[in-house]
């Protein structure tokens, strides 16, 4: 694992860029950003189109290691190039930036009040692909919607399966269990949840290795700070889930040591139709208070 991108993580001053929409979620994304479905036609046109959108995000000089430490990339992301350069090559190249591969495909259905991943086929091969792509992780999510505790077992289990595969393959992993906000006693669910990471870090993670974790932004203020210092645990991220920019840095900013990793959130207000110098400045503004909730 590449040590200088591990400083980058461990200690770097900054949030991570959740870039990493994928097909089921690539047109809602693309019609926030002013880009109707009328205006393609099929899954290659629609790709094109996003990678158009992520390309432009990369690319402007409003995306720097000031303020963005890491960035999570769609697996169609990382296999194309930005002006050039493969996307994560160009991302830590360039930027300085370190590059994280979303890796699940989707969610199963509702059972026991979570998502579990749907299976991922061909992981070891998209793994080895991350390592020749100079992916330092990946990243993992599944779905918590009630206080059930036999299902959030399940969930954590699934998360370190997978982790545990991640790591043997010399990547980072995120795990990303995620609470949805509009669950009933969200608090309770933290709980729940935080007991377990803590079990399968003790039980499942070797002395003198580390994972990461994607959480959702908890509803009782500091409910992840013994995560955040756990030993085995490289970097605590929080995912906006749903809150408006705004709301998500303010609660995030009650949270110390706890830092983004937001995808719409970031992205909320960038237009196709703007400007290049509007669509730097409304980039700029999102990435510094972001930062700067980050970093309270």
């Amino acid at each position: 694992m590449n040590t200088e991108m591990t400083e980058k993580i461990r200690n770097g001053e900054g949030f991570i860029a959740a870039l990493d929409q994928s097909g089921g979620s690539t047109p809602k994304a693309l019609k926030l950003y002013g880009i109707e479905e009328s205006e393609y036609s099929g899954d290659d046109e629609m790709f094109d189109l996003v990678h158009q959108m992520r390309t432009r995000i990369i690319t402007s000089p409003s995306f720097t290691s000031d303020d963005i430490i890491g960035a999570i990339l769609f697996e169609q992301t990382m296999d194309r190039d930005v002006e050039g350069m493969p996307t994560g090559d160009y991302l830590w190249q360039k930027k300085g930036i370190v590059p994280f591969l979303k890796i699940d495909k989707g969610l199963a259905d509702l059972d026991e009040g979570v998502q579990l991943m749907k299976p991922i086929p061909g992981l070891a091969e998209l793994l080895k692909r991350g390592v020749e792509k100079n992916m330092f992780g990946t990243k993992e999510r599944s779905v918590i919607k009630e206080n059930n505790p036999a299902g959030i077992k399940r969930i954590v289990e699934q998360q370190f399966e997978i982790g545990r595969q991640v790591l043997d393959a010399g990547l980072m992993p995120i795990l990303e269990p995620e609470v949805d906000i509009h669950a009933e006693d969200r608090s309770a669910i933290e709980q729940t949840l935080k007991d377990e990471i803590l079990a399968h870090l003790d039980s499942q993670i070797p002395e003198g290795e580390q994972i990461m974790l994607k959480l959702t932004i908890p509803e009782t203020d500091g409910a992840y700070t013994e995560l955040i210092e756990h030993p085995k645990v490289l970097r605590v991220v929080a995912l906006s889930g749903g809150f408006s920019r705004d709301d998500a840095n303010e609660r995030l900013a009650r949270n110390p040591g706890l830092i983004a990793s937001f995808s719409r959130a970031l992205s909320e207000g960038l237009s196709a139709q703007q400007s290049q110098e509007e669509f730097d400045a409304m980039l700029k503004d999102a990435a510094t208070k972001i930062r700067e909730a980050s970093a309270a």
